[in-house]
């Protein structure tokens, strides 16, 4: 997990979780828009993930 997507997680999850799969991406998308902090929260545990296929 970089400085940089920490930093965009921060300020639009959505966009920190792109290259993450597309399920991932929706997931984070409706979690932001029924709030902020869920949005981030998942966004961080996405890319703090290490088990990635």
């Amino acid at each position: 997990m970089s400085f940089w997507r920490v930093i965009m997680s921060l300020f639009f999850p959505p966009l920190a979780v792109v290259d993450q799969g597309c399920g991932s991406l929706f997931i984070v998308f409706l979690l932001t828009l029924c709030g902020w902090v869920p949005g981030v929260i998942a966004a961080l545990v996405i890319l703090n993930n290490t088990n990635r296929i």
